[in-house]
């Protein structure tokens, strides 16, 4: 490709404040210990990595979305096939014959990751656009196949090479999978051209073929569960490929879903789980027994949830790889993170890396200032516990271990670190003593009934001072 594409990304989100409104009334304990036990764990952990990735990369755009017949922000094609939507979608499915990540290091993420905090990732198996980053059988669109030039390469194999990386250094892996597929004629069938990101027929009309989608999709997610080592997490996004009973008429966008999309998930956790005993289902935004956690996209609820939750939020503005991205601070990250963490939810932080299979250097960067502070402060985050009772306080968020609650301060860019603090905690919980994180100094502080006053000598403050995480020892 010549003329490289730019895609300006206005993120999809999918009016999941509706979502989350309902989900404490419909969200579903699951009914398998094995998944309760793996859900807890999930939930200490907090803090996680996820990675779009494909032969879009190349080109700068979107992942997937520029390949839709919809009028959205997000599905805007730009460059010199955009004119053509038949002509554009035959040279981005061609962009499998040049796609060569020959950087590809998942080692070298790995470690960043971990160094920066991370303890769990989620790869980009599939996305929307049908390409596949692993070797699967059921179909030759894929980083393997006989038309990629990386094919060769004894690391084609990407999702086994990442899954093996980062499980390495320790982490919980999820596979990132799409139901919908809009490279196989049993989603996108050539007879009918698609409308929307939806099933192109009635599967009701052509129950043969929507059959024959459903086997394709069982396969390809068994052959993750199966020849993929140890997975932790299936993470299946497309949220419109559902069953007709599971739409919420009060949610915009579900009122758009066509056709009745049941790909019968009932037997497909059934099989997953038979190969990684208590595995984690993600089903975005739908409701029931294989939606194990919620998962609000680039946004942080209001308040605290009291089910199990994850924020999945982007480093840059893009989802997926894009030139000269903008992307977030350290400081901006740990505050999200703190924020979610006082919440109950966790962070799940989006890199995309780029065509040559590496990072922007800006990524490792943001990272590495990210560990710095999480080195001195991770005790704050990891195991600990939301209190809806411990509400944000101005500048204060909240997390509770034990018998101690960490006070946690978030300071903008330009503020000073002040030396004088007061705050508020339940009546009745009273201080024995305080510790500020990363500092070795004697806190005298006074409380009175629920309100806490302090002083702490600005000589002997911490120097990542992004967020001042305040211990208070309870009596």
């Amino acid at each position: 490709m010549k003329k490289q594409l730019l895609v300006v990304f206005t993120v999809l989100s999918i009016s999941l404040f509706a979502q989350e409104h309902n989900a404490s009334k419909e969200y579903t304990v699951p009914s398998d210990p094995l998944v309760r036990t793996k859900l807890n764990e999930w939930g200490k952990v907090k803090f996680g990595l996820l990675m779009h990735w494909g032969t879009y990369s190349q080109w700068g755009v979107v992942e997937s979305w520029s390949l839709c017949p919809e009028d959205e922000g997000w599905t805007q094609r730009t460059g010199p096939y955009s004119s053509d939507w038949v002509t554009y979608k035959t040279a981005y499915e061609n962009l499998q014959t040049t796609f060569n990540p020959v950087k590809f290091n998942p080692e070298r993420w790995a470690k960043a990751a971990k160094d920066a905090g991370m303890k769990y990732v989620v790869f980009t198996t599939k996305h929307h656009d049908g390409f596949n980053m692993f070797d699967t059988k059921q179909s030759d669109y894929k980083i393997t196949g006989k038309k990629s030039p990386f094919a060769s390469n004894p690391r084609a194999n990407v999702a086994k090479e990442v899954f093996n990386a980062f499980r390495n250094e320790g982490f919980m892996t999820g596979a990132y999978f799409s139901k919908p597929d809009w490279n196989t004629p049993d989603y996108w069938w050539k007879y009918f051209p698609p409308k929307d990101r939806n099933v192109s027929y009635d599967p009701k009309k052509y129950p043969d073929r929507w059959n024959s989608f459903k086997k394709f999709t069982y396969n390809q997610i068994e052959e993750l569960m199966s020849d993929y080592g140890k997975i932790d997490i299936l993470w299946l996004d497309g949220g419109w490929v559902r069953p007709y009973t599971s739409i919420d008429p009060t949610v915009d966008w579900q009122r758009t879903i066509p056709y009745n999309q049941d790909i019968d998930m009932a037997n497909i956790a059934a099989m997953a789980r038979t190969h990684q005993p208590g595995l984690l289902v993600v089903d975005r935004t739908v409701h029931g027994e294989y939606e194990n956690y919620v998962t609000p996209e680039q946004q942080v609820p209001a308040g605290y949830l009291p089910y199990p939750w994850e924020s999945c939020m982007t480093l840059g503005n893009s989802w997926s790889y894009v030139p000269n991205d903008q992307y977030k601070s350290a400081r901006k990250v740990i505050h999200l993170l703190t924020d979610i963490v006082s919440k109950n939810g966790n962070l799940l932080l989006n890199i995309g890396p780029g065509p040559d299979g590496e990072w922007d250097p800006n990524a490792y960067a943001r990272l590495e200032e990210i560990g710095k502070w999480m080195t001195v402060n991770a005790e704050a985050i990891y195991n600990a516990e939301a209190d809806p009772n411990l509400a944000r306080q101005g500048n204060w968020v909240f997390t509770k271990k034990d018998k101690c609650i960490y006070a946690i301060y978030q300071l903008a860019e330009k503020d000073a670190v002040p030396s004088n603090y007061s705050l508020t905690i339940p009546e009745g919980i009273l201080v024995k003593n305080i510790q500020l994180l990363g500092a070795d100094q004697k806190i005298k502080f006074a409380q009175d009934k629920n309100a806490v006053q302090f002083t702490i000598d600005l000589k002997k403050s911490p120097k990542a001072t992004e967020a001042l995480v305040f211990k208070l020892n309870l009596k």
